[in-house]
């Protein structure tokens, strides 16, 4: 083995990397200062995390009419949650074993009236600091709390679900809506820290599952051509972390556990994971002992729509003001959105 050539191929792959991405960084940052200039996106000073304004929370709210529609004769039951869940279902999950990098955990002070005096100590101290190198030492008086910030939409459901005993003959869909959280900040605003996923979740068996998640790729790819931007179904997989990640990866693409619909945002040039198409098989059907009727374990799977990189989408694709936005689209966002979405999904079943 050759170490020096190999370090300066290595090197080179890396340098070269590096300034592919440099470019592609650029027009992310580009089209977020777009956004914020226009006063959709409300600049918090943290990459990741913004404000959203009127115009942005209104197309939103029309997104989530037409996928209500869309998943509307699969009579889902309607469940809500905050973005916050017991930090022991968030244990059970196994999240951390693959995640760790991405979670976010609630802390809060625990202490008595000297660790309170402590606190404010290392409070002003901090604060006659800059903001980049403000000291973290009043943290030391924060304790974790049994409440953790969700990563994703459905993972309230599962404990929620498997405490009502087994699932009906026929499985059960949830409709679910949650800000989520995953630390990971940037300056493309598709990527934000806190952002919004809609879920259809189904539960049963194996065959109730895997028709569910073909369902939704078509239903998917269907409401994004109605919205005018470019469809490309692919599969895919999770950022599974360490050494380990890869070859959990590598198992899920083979065995095609997850598609993504991929739709340009940020970057032109690239694809952002917009949708996902998920069968967990019985993965959280048995840390939960979810069972079907028979009394077999549950497998699970869900469609999630990111609202906010859809939202994103359409203002790359459509332009900052949406009065300008094509004639079809503005129609079935703030027209007779059920007729639209009906007429779809009686042209889907053909």
């Amino acid at each position: 083995m050759n170490t020096i050539t190999d370090t300066a191929a290595a090197q080179a792959t890396a340098t070269a990397a590096a300034a592919a991405a440099a470019p592609r960084g650029a027009e992310a940052a580009g089209f977020r200062d777009e956004l914020l200039a226009a006063g959709i996106l409300i600049d918090t000073g943290e990459n990741g995390l913004y404000g959203r304004s009127q115009v942005f929370e209104d197309v939103v709210e029309r997104l989530n009419v037409a996928i209500t529609h869309l998943g509307a004769d699969q009579q889902p039951e309607v469940l809500r949650f905050p973005p916050a869940m017991r930090r022991t279902d968030f244990e059970d999950s196994e999240y951390l074993k693959s995640f760790p990098d991405l979670a976010g955990t609630i802390h809060s002070f625990c202490g008595n009236d000297s660790g309170h005096q402590r606190l404010l100590r290392a409070l002003d101290n901090a604060m006659a600091e800059s903001d980049d190198d403000r000291s973290e030492e009043w943290m030391s008086q924060q304790k974790p709390t049994r409440l953790v910030l969700t990563p994703a939409a459905c993972y309230p459901i599962y404990p929620v679900i498997a405490r009502r005993g087994p699932l009906p003959a026929n499985g059960r869909t949830v409709d679910v809506l949650s800000y989520c959280f995953r630390h990971e900040p940037s300056l493309d605003p598709a990527r934000m820290q806190m952002f919004r996923q809609r879920e259809y979740v189904r539960l049963g068996s194996p065959e109730q599952v895997m028709a569910f998640r073909q369902m939704w790729i078509e239903r998917g790819s269907a409401l994004v051509s109605l919205l005018d931007l470019p469809v490309d179904v692919d599969l895919a997989n999770d950022p599974f972390f360490g050494r380990g990640g890869k070859i959990i990866a590598d198992s899920q693409r083979a065995q095609a556990l997850k598609f993504e619909l991929l739709i340009p945002v940020a970057n032109p040039n690239g694809k952002t994971a917009c949708l996902s198409f998920n069968y967990h098989m019985e993965h959280f059907g048995e840390i939960w002992k979810i069972e079907c009727e028979d009394g077999s374990v549950a497998h699970t799977g869900c469609v999630g729509f990111g609202m906010e990189r859809i939202t994103l989408a359409l203002f790359r694709h459509h332009g900052l003001d949406v009065n300008l936005w094509p004639d079809e689209v503005r129609a079935l966002l703030w027209g007779d959105t059920h007729a639209r979405i009906a007429h779809a999904l009686a042209g889907d079943s053909a």
